[in-house]
């Protein structure tokens, strides 16, 4: 029992707890803790019951003919009257809540919210604050039993009966008369054969507790009910209420009986798995250890940096303290030397001196022969004073340091970081014949050195719904995460996939820091079948004027020319317009198989679905001013009169068109033909007879699946995977696919991500073993 006064604590006054109630987020807490706290932020202060071991609440200090009186209703039940009390005007001294005191009418009610320590956020108590609040008689129990078992009970619980000062130690107490008896005073109260003689004895106690829970807007309903939706328990009258309406409500037996064996199912689960528990705490006590080794080298690092810090200013300074003094003594030489020199042009010292000697020479050859080098120092001694300028600049502006950018270094010196997650480009990573997943990281994050990706296949049951509990966390753990190590760059493409599976990616990056966080986790849905690979066919004589396929064969577009403006003409007396007919150079003969195109969404009309080879050709070969067919009311061809109903057409397509898609609702359950026995691809099974289809925004890319075997062709929203539209098509012979313009349109095949992604370097390729070997062995 030692080990569960942990549970037992306050979370406010980290002490054992005395009469808890239990707040909205099911954390329980004093009652009189909940009240501080709510003062403490400014709230109303309820009425209090004194402590149950205080003089206040011992009737022994009064008077036998007190203590005999029976006991006021008020006194009977404290904790109720405070819990049901509302909240009561604030003293003069308290600040007042915004909206407090305000009529119901004036503005909206007081709405409490209390600080919930282990939840981390504001609880919302509703209006009338701790009175929604139910007491935790289970926990009150416990903590009896507790006190009871490790001794914390010692203190007698006297009798408040018995006259002063021959107090006896209780008994008994009695929980209708929520007082403490010794034996003598027991019989003297609850006299045999009457009414009191039927009152409950319990063991001696200074925390009276009511018998049952009752509800705390309907005085003394049981609360007989508890609603899934709410998590409350309800009273028969709580029950009626408009709120639970459509709630999924429970007698309080069954509630108690499911719970229950919850409870004790995930009990035996944690029991039955020990050496797990055990295995996980040696694994996190080794961990505790390492912190504080691993943090012990890490302070050495650090003072060892700041020790090389110094070092490497301490020796810079000695550089620039050698270069200072060296530029100090090279300019003071430089101004002794002029100093002396302009020290000997004074009158009877140096040259003026020795220049007045020399003219007193008479002998003219040798006046000339030795004046002219005196001649050329006077000159040079005259303009330099003319010219006076110092040899040397005494200021040492230019040797002053400038460390502001050093210092903001130095002040965001830090830890190094690990890379922020990374976030996923949602635009570019997409699922085709291989996975492309692209991120980038934040701006304020730390470089990485390279990124680890992480995917794997999500586990569903049958019935479509995801794995839950704790039998679908480990099927889902079966799985297993799979990892590509060192991927550069921010892109990774993920090959030898399932096809029809959602696979979830996540990646982080790595630095010298080590690993950073997750991204968030994103989830690619794999194609229904291969994906087809094939070009655009040119082979078929393409109208240059009107369409125009690129270099690659991947992509075309539909000019409007002077035959479109030519079959425009007739569009009052004809409904003939001109289309350009486009296929791939593939046909397919067997199997199941998948591609993906985008039009763009300016394009007037497009059609993209597939067609056997033979009438796709027949088709094309027609006359220009019918190349698209189309049923004429005029013509005098019946539309139903040459094939049999039932029989699949030969063509199946879809139309697109000014940022729309349409999507018939029956696939092709009407066809129009013409003499020439050609059925009608552009009336796409849409004639007059036919009921009208609906609108759907263009997706970014469209999927088509067609299955041979089945002779069905279903269309998709590449993006998602979602399904758009299914049609049916006669698989008699090869099948192409096929696409159609009418008007200016453009068209694009999705480009093979392995193509894409050819010249990149292959990643190394690990699965990451789950730790819940144990988990499954025991299940």
């Amino acid at each position: 029992m030692k080990s569960l006064e942990h549970e037992l604590h306050c979370p406010v006054c980290k002490d054992i707890v005395k009469q808890p109630v239990v707040l909205p987020c099911q954390h329980s807490v004093c009652l009189l803790c909940a009240s501080e706290v709510l003062v403490a932020n400014g709230y109303p202060s309820p009425e209090l019951p004194p402590e149950p071991n205080s003089p206040a609440s011992t009737p022994n200090t009064r008077s036998p003919r007190q203590a005999r009186r029976p006991t006021p209703k008020a006194e009977q039940r404290p904790i109720d009257r405070v819990l049901r009390s509302g909240p009561h005007p604030p003293s003069p001294s308290m600040p007042r809540s915004p909206g407090y005191g305000r009529r119901r009418k004036d503005g909206p009610p007081l709405v409490m919210m209390f600080p919930c320590v282990p939840c981390g956020r504001d609880v919302e108590l509703g209006e009338k604050g701790l009175t929604d609040c139910l007491r935790n008689l289970t926990l009150e129990r416990i903590v009896e039993r507790y006190r009871h078992t490790v001794s914390l009970g010692s203190v007698a619980v006297m009798c408040q009966f018995c006259k002063p000062p021959h107090t006896l130690e209780a008994t008994k107490g009695c929980a209708d008369c929520r007082s403490n008896f010794c034996n003598e005073c027991f019989k003297l109260y609850h006299p045999w054969g009457t009414q009191r003689a039927q009152h409950e004895h319990i063991q001696p106690t200074l925390n009276f507790r009511p018998k049952v829970l009752t509800c705390p807007e309907h005085d003394q309903e049981k609360l007989q009910f508890y609603c899934r939706s709410c998590q409350r328990l309800l009273c028969p009258l709580c029950k009626l209420r408009r709120i639970h309406t459509g709630h999924k409500i429970l007698p309080v037996a069954q509630a108690y009986q499911v719970l229950k064996e919850k409870i004790t199912k995930e009990m035996n689960y944690i029991l039955s798995n020990q050496d797990t528990v055990l295995a996980q705490i040696a694994q996190l006590e080794s961990g505790i250890t390492q912190t504080e080794v691993n943090s012990v080298s890490a302070r050495e690092q650090l003072a060892q940096s700041i020790r090389d810090l110094t070092a490497a200013l301490a020796e810079r300074h000695a550089s620039l303290t050698q270069a200072l003094e060296m530029a100090r003594q090279k300019r003071g030489e430089a101004l002794a030397a002029q100093v002396a020199e302009r020290r000997s042009l004074m009158e009877h010292a140096g040259l003026m001196a020795f220049t007045q000697e020399l003219l007193k020479e008479t002998d003219q050859p040798c006046f000339v022969q030795a004046a002219r080098q005196t001649h050329n120092r006077m000159s040079k001694a005259i303009e330099n004073l003319q010219n006076f300028t110092l040899a040397a600049d005494p200021s040492f502006r230019h040797f002053q340091l400038d460390v502001s950018k050093e210092l903001k270094l130095l002040t965001e010196l830090n830890f190094i970081q690990a890379p922020l997650a990374p976030v996923i480009d949602t635009q570019r990573t997409l699922a085709y014949d291989q996975l492309f997943l692209c991120w980038r990281l934040p701006h304020e994050s730390a470089p990485a050195w390279h990124f680890s990706v992480e995917f794997r296949r999500r586990g569903v049951v049958p019935g479509g719904a995801s794995r839950g509990g704790i039998r679908g966390g480990l099927a889902a753990a079966r799985w297993g995460w799979q990892r590509l190590d060192e991927v550069s760059g921010s892109s990774a493409v993920i090959d030898r996939l399932e096809m029809d599976s959602v696979y979830v990616l996540r990646v982080r990056g790595c630095n010298k820091a080590g690993y950073g966080e997750y991204s968030e986790e994103v989830y690619l849905h794999t194609p229904p079948a291969p994906v087809l690979n094939f070009y655009l066919d040119s082979r078929w004589g393409l109208h240059a004027d009107r369409l125009v396929v690129s270099k690659e064969q991947r992509c075309a577009r539909s000019v409007p020319g002077l035959s479109l403006l030519q079959a425009a003409d007739h569009a009052l007396t004809s409904c003939h317009l001109t289309s350009d007919l486009l296929v791939g150079d593939v046909a397919i003969t067997q199997g199941r198989h998948y591609w993906a195109c985008s039009v763009e969404p300016g394009s007037y009309l497009v059609k993209v679905g597939v067609g056997l080879e033979s009438k796709l050709q027949e088709w094309f070969h027609l006359p220009q001013d019918m190349a698209s067919p189309r049923y004429d009311p005029d013509s005098g061809h019946d539309s139903g009169a040459e094939d049999a109903l039932d029989s699949s057409p030969p063509f199946c397509f879809l139309t697109m068109g000014m940022g729309k898609i349409y999507l018939p609702q029956h696939s092709y359950q009407h066809h129009h033909h013409h003499g020439n026995g050609i059925r009608d691809p552009i009336a796409n099974g849409n004639g007059p007879s036919s009921p009208a289809g609906l609108t759907y925004p263009l997706p970014p890319r469209l999927g088509v699946c067609l299955d041979f075997e089945k002779g069905r062709v279903t269309f998709y929203d590449a993006h998602s995977l979602r399904p758009l539209w299914e049609g049916h098509v006669d698989c008699s012979g090869p099948v192409c696919p096929a696409f159609c313009f009418i008007g200016g349109g453009a068209l694009q095949l999705q480009e093979l991500v392995a193509n894409r992604n050819a010249d990149q370097t292959p990643v190394r390729r690990v699965t990451i073993q789950p730790r819940v070997s144990n988990l499954n062995n025991n299940n």
